[in-house]
């Protein structure tokens, strides 16, 4: 389970930022209609090129076919399933390691919980949970913050699984994100840009040193 998260990677020069600044993990995103949307055959070439980093590839309603078909041509460690996937899709996907992304509208997390119970009755938890901030018309990168601090400790069923808080995170307000929600792993995209799909490699060094200051200082 990684802890730092960058995601929205477009370039291997940006991935090799996010590396150097100590992240441990990248987001690859293969939505089209996504400002951060990555090229298969870039996407191959950072696999390819920096394989300590945990490259995860994001996907939004895609079919079985096209992510297996990606994976194999491509070589991504994880799978992000960040739109309306019903658990039918985590069951024909059961064979990879996958985080399942929730853009919530509340923090009860009354949706996520109905989900997780029928993940669990078909045997298809994903490895992860990923909580996002909601927008009716965006799957993701919205800049929206979750409220942090009525997220810990996740309800039952959730609190035993790895998760990862997203939403509106910069290198100013991980720490108190991290102290607030207490989850295992942070993800930020439009956080550290300088323009959408453009990562400021200044911001990444920040929100990275921060986020992994905190995280020490919780162990």
């Amino acid at each position: 389970m990684f802890q730092v998260k960058i995601c929205g990677i477009t370039s291997v020069n940006d991935a090799q930022a996010a590396a150097d600044a100590g992240a441990d993990a990248i987001g690859l995103n293969f939505y089209p209609d996504s400002p951060r949307h990555v090229k298969p055959e870039t996407a191959r070439e950072i696999c390819q090129q920096l394989p300590q980093l945990t490259t995860v590839a994001v996907f939004v309603n895609e079919t079985s076919d096209t992510i297996r078909q990606l994976a194999q041509q491509i070589g991504f460690d994880t799978v992000q399933l960040h739109g309306d996937e019903t658990p039918d899709l985590l069951t024909e996907l059961a064979d990879l390691k996958l985080i399942r992304a929730f853009r919530c509208r509340d923090s009860r997390l009354a949706t996520v919980q109905d989900y997780w119970q029928t993940c669990h009755q078909q045997n298809a938890l994903p490895q992860a949970l990923l909580l996002d901030a909601y927008h009716p018309e965006q799957y993701g990168g919205t800049g929206q913050c979750l409220a942090w601090n009525q997220l810990h400790p996740l309800p039952p069923p959730l609190g035993d699984t790895p998760w990862v808080l997203a939403g509106g995170l910069t290198p100013t307000n991980v720490s108190e994100a991290i102290r607030s929600a207490r989850p295992d792993g942070v993800d930020t995209a439009g956080g550290v840009e300088s323009a959408p799909g453009q990562k400021d490699h200044g911001l990444i060094r920040q929100f990275v040193e921060a986020a992994r200051t905190t995280f020490a200082s919780l162990s």
